[in-house]
């Protein structure tokens, strides 16, 4: 494990303790920030695993915050989702150190870019009832492969949730149950592909207290938010995010 300065464990405390703050206003993104602030300065698979226990117990408190009935109502609704996220992220995530994941930022961050300026400037996607099933086992996959090789399945998982018109307040349920069980594959998938192990696991504990501070600070400001600014905010978060995957693609 890279050897780990003053300066580096207090940047690395505040982008969690900031990552934190921004899965708690807007329900994700919690891993975007951490993984492409960590791997600034620290190795990319050390970045990896010091995410991995923040994005898990982070998740546990958003599914807990509305309740184990409203949990439970969010899977059942969403099995399908649910279903092949968690497969797609076990799979992919054993090819993570193999496959170049240039492409895949640009895969994920232009078309993530582009649908959330067009919605900022009124365009709304909208997914018919009709055609729900098929588009959960779609975008599903999508976000599963991308969470397993780029670390994150967000983005594409609340531009679906948004397509369906899901309100605030249920969307962050949502949101809950589908990165806490993604991010429960993706800490298994890790422990066997070795990211995860006995030396990083200690620096990835190590984050956690920040980004749950962060994130209690940030449930206090999405508490005050209405629909329209919720979606607006989403949709800035998403932008800024894409546009990161787009700079970690250029960067190589």
């Amino acid at each position: 494990m890279d050897t780990l300065t003053p300066l580096t464990w207090t940047l690395s405390l505040a982008i969690a303790t900031f990552g934190g703050i921004v899965k708690g206003l807007v329900g994700f993104a919690l891993p975007l920030v951490m993984l492409s602030g960590l791997s600034s300065f620290l190795d990319p698979w050390l970045s990896l695993a010091g995410i991995l226990v923040s994005v898990l117990l982070t998740n546990v408190w958003q599914i807990g915050r509305q309740g184990p009935g409203e949990a439970l109502d969010a899977a059942r609704s969403h099995w399908r989702y649910l279903l092949i996220v968690m497969v797609a992220i076990f799979g992919a995530a054993q090819l993570v150190t193999a496959i170049p994941q240039d492409a895949f930022y640009f895969i994920l961050g232009i078309p993530v870019v582009m649908l959330s300026l067009l919605q900022l400037t009124g365009f709304r996607m909208s997914i018919p009832p009709e055609r729900r099933t098929m588009a959960e086992w779609t975008i599903g996959l999508v976000s599963g492969l991308l969470g397993g090789l780029a670390g994150t399945w967000g983005p594409t998982t609340v531009l679906y949730l948004m397509a369906i018109d899901t309100p605030k307040a249920r969307q962050m349920v949502v949101q809950g149950v589908i990165y806490g069980a993604g991010s429960v594959m993706l800490v298994l998938a890790h422990l066997r592909s070795g990211i995860l192990n006995g030396e990083t696991v200690w620096f990835s504990a190590s984050l956690l207290p920040a980004a749950l501070i962060g994130m209690g600070i940030g449930f206090k400001l999405q508490d005050r938010m209405d629909q329209a600014l919720f979606r607006k905010v989403t949709l800035i978060v998403l932008i800024v995010a894409g546009l990161n995957l787009i700079r970690k693609g250029f960067a190589g």
